[in-house]
């Protein structure tokens, strides 16, 4: 039996982790619950860390996504790692069963959760991209094996699919019906929000165009 691991990391998601959080518990292939504060300064971790089932972990400063993701990696000797974003909106037991199957049944070494009819934008830019979906399951030791990941931010999504493809690694999609989750403006506020994400497009253009890091493995 395969040991999995749901590794959540989040930046001032006091407000919208907790569902997250439910669905985990509800599932019936995961062995550990983590949540990685990554620099909150919201509560995010103090609400994490009263909880007994959960694992908490807080990085003193804002580090970023692929740092965030490794620190909970690195904190458990799971043979499975499970991502999932902290804002997602729809997520319940059965869908993370089914994200987790493909790689614990041996038909994948990554599985990607795509949204399927939760709402119209979010569907659509899965739909056109799917390397940028945070909710994936993968092999821990793959996943760590890939370079540089403490350093890249909003790309870490297309960084990851970039060292699967390098490496012809197994990647199956599975539908995440009803789900989506909530937007930088819904977050953030129109002007902030637009501004954070045409801030993400861009860290995620530059990992699409800079293959540097991933040439010993093409």
């Amino acid at each position: 039996m395969m040991k999995v691991a749901a590794i959540v990391p989040a930046y001032n998601e006091r407000d919208r982790i907790s569902a997250v959080l439910e669905a985990l518990k509800a599932a019936q292939t995961v062995d550990e619950i983590i949540v990685v504060s990554d620099g909150s300064t919201d509560g995010t971790y103090e609400l994490v860390a009263r909880d007994p089932e959960i694992k908490a972990i807080h990085l003193d400063i804002n580090c970023g996504k692929g740092r965030a993701m490794r620190e909970g990696a690195l904190n458990t000797d799971a043979d499975v790692v499970l991502f999932l974003d902290a804002d997602l909106v729809g997520l319940d037991g059965n869908k993370v069963d089914s994200l987790v199957a493909p790689v614990i049944e041996n038909r994948a070494d990554m599985a990607i959760g795509i949204f399927r009819n939760g709402r119209g934008i979010t569907d659509l830019a899965q739909l056109i991209a799917p390397y940028i979906s945070g909710q994936r399951s993968m092999r821990r030791d793959i996943f760590l094996a890939i370079p540089k990941i403490d350093d890249i931010r909003s790309g870490v999504e297309t960084a990851i699919t970039k060292h699967f493809r390098a490496r012809r690694l197994r990647v199956e999609r599975v539908s995440l019906h009803g789900c989506t989750h909530y937007m930088k403006e819904e977050k953030f506020g129109l002007a902030r929000g637009f501004a954070a994400r045409l801030k993400m497009y861009c860290e995620i253009g530059k990992i699409l165009l800079d293959g540097r890091e991933f040439k010993r493995l093409e």
